[in-house]
């Protein structure tokens, strides 16, 4: 059914082998040392595993627009309320996706588990929309914010123009896929640090935001409850908007292969990651409400911003800075994290097999990182990115709610299968059973998107009968694809995931 990934085109050359340790034969007609294998190394430690996906989780949107949850819940209150709930909501398919780590230990994440418990068409389906939009379009609106607010301090008087925005957005692209082509530890090191940045950016607002609460400004709790009455639809939007805040948990999952003792780091790096985050988003949002009235928070563009001009003074400039760095860092773990699931489906036989392919030398999935390159950039520059997202959002949670069900299906399937971690059935059965109904709630209440970016993603369906399944393509296809990988492996440095010898 799936083509396997082609061996090594380039098993004469000069590459070394490992870390570049690789040997000719000695004089003496003594046997060289053993070749060591190309691999992608066990660098992510727990600190490092914490970093991902708390770095990856806050980005721009707790500094920029929680209106979205305040705007479908009518009343500070119960806004409140839904940060919380999505807070222990994504808990629980963390949680889920920490058993389902530590039972499959394969890098991909959503990829690996649909293909393990739906089959390939499904899962290709997944890579398939995770390739073509949803991760080029969700790399560029995360870029555009640290475009705009990287300049923000310099156009403090006037409009940033948008041409200066999308250059410096495409440079910050940039700077990521060479980061994460160059070396995966300096990445992970990065990461750390930008991670440490957006922490102390959320401190910036929480902690002058406590001393408001001990001075006595609570006007805006009071009667916390009261105002607008929430709608049947808007309650379930605004769990929309609270999830996509929360959204990254998942993604230390794509790295599995890459964890150090993953039975016990990924399920601890999950657990601190989302009670870091929580506390954090739950206090950031009650900071904003001693100071911002809710009539004046769906009227700000840039809550955070207009949090910090009126109570931080000259030093609300750094906080624009530190919005950016928090995109930076949410564009460099996303594209850590999601090139390994290219990565992982290459090698599976459902991406071109270029892309299963390892520098020599540093160690890197260098064209499942650059792959995003192009298409990023063509999604910054052209059309509307926000409606592609809406489009797609609907995939991803239904995908995710797909994944979770499916652990309860291996539960029944594969009773003795090793689960070195095990989650209580009610969590995943009420988080797979909450993204499926967010998935038929949007069919209802925006048919449009929904239906367009359902169509996009059936697109799939014949491009997987197209590309995998037919094998009998014409010879001079074949030719020209084995051509243009030996091409690529020679210009990148690259080769399969196995031994191959300095010659």
């Amino acid at each position: 059914m799936v083509r396997k990934p082609v061996v090594a085109t380039i098993s004469k050359g000069g590459y070394l082998q490992g870390n570049g340790k690789g040997a000719l034969p000695s004089a003496g007609g003594s046997e060289p040392p053993e070749p060591e294998k190309v691999v992608l190394k066990k660098k992510i430690t727990l600190l490092r595993g914490i970093s991902i996906i708390t770095g990856t989780i806050i980005g721009a949107g707790i500094f920029i627009s929680p209106k979205g949850v305040l705007q479908n819940t009518g009343s500070v209150g119960l806004s409140l309320v839904i940060w919380t709930a999505c807070g222990v909501l994504s808990l629980f398919g963390a949680l889920s996706y920490a058993e389902l780590g530590t039972s499959i230990k394969k890098s991909g994440g959503h990829y690996t588990y649909i293909l393990e418990v739906f089959g390939p068409l499904l899962a290709f389906v997944r890579v398939w929309v995770e390739l073509l939009i949803i991760r080029p379009a969700a790399t560029a609106v995360i870029s555009l914010a640290f475009g705009r607010y990287i300049l923000e301090p310099f156009f403090i008087q006037c409009e940033i123009p948008e041409l200066a925005i999308k250059l410096i957005t495409a440079v910050g692209i940039t700077v990521v896929m060479v980061l994460n082509s160059m070396s995966v530890s300096w990445s992970a090191r990065i990461q750390i640090f930008l991670t440490f940045c957006k922490l102390t950016a959320i401190l910036i607002i929480i902690v002058p935001g406590v001393i408001q609460l001990i001075k006595g400004q609570t006007q805006h709790f009071k009667d916390a409850f009261s105002g607008r009455d929430a709608s049947i639809m808007g309650l379930p939007l605004a769990f929309y908007y609270g999830m996509y805040a929360y959204a990254g948990w998942f993604y230390l999952n794509f790295v599995t292969e890459e964890v150090d003792n993953p039975e016990k780091t990924i399920p601890l790096a999950i657990c601190i990651s989302m009670v870091i985050v929580t506390v954090g988003y739950v206090l950031t949002n009650v900071a904003y409400f001693t100071t911002i009235s809710a009539d004046e928070l769906l009227l700000s563009n840039a809550v955070a911003v207009t949090f910090s001009e009126r109570l931080l003074g000259n030093f609300s400039l750094a906080v624009p800075i530190f919005v950016a760095l928090s995109c930076f860092g949410s564009m460099n773990g996303g594209v850590f994290a999601v090139s390994r699931l290219f990565y992982v489906a290459s090698r599976e036989g459902h991406l071109p097999e270029i892309l299963s392919m390892i520098h020599v030398r540093k160690h890197t999935p260098l064209p499942a990182v650059i792959v995003l390159h192009p298409l990023t950039m063509i999604m910054l520059f052209s059309g509307d990115l926000y409606s592609l997202l809406n489009f797609l959002s609907f995939a991803r949670w239904l995908f995710i709610g797909l994944v979770v069900a499916g652990l309860i299906y291996l539960r029944y399937k594969r009773p003795d299968m090793h689960r070195p971690f095990k989650v209580p059935l009610f969590i995943p059965a009420l988080f797979s059973f909450t993204c499926l109904f967010m998935v038929a709630l949007s069919l209802y209440s925006d048919p449009f998107s929904t239906g367009i970016g359902f169509l996009i993603t059936l697109t799939g369906v014949p491009a997987y009968y197209l590309f995998i399944i037919w094998d009998k393509k014409p010879r001079w296809f074949r030719r020209m694809s084995d051509r243009i990988t030996r091409t690529l492996q020679i210009i990148l440095e690259v080769v399969p995931e196995e031994d191959c010898r300095k010659l």
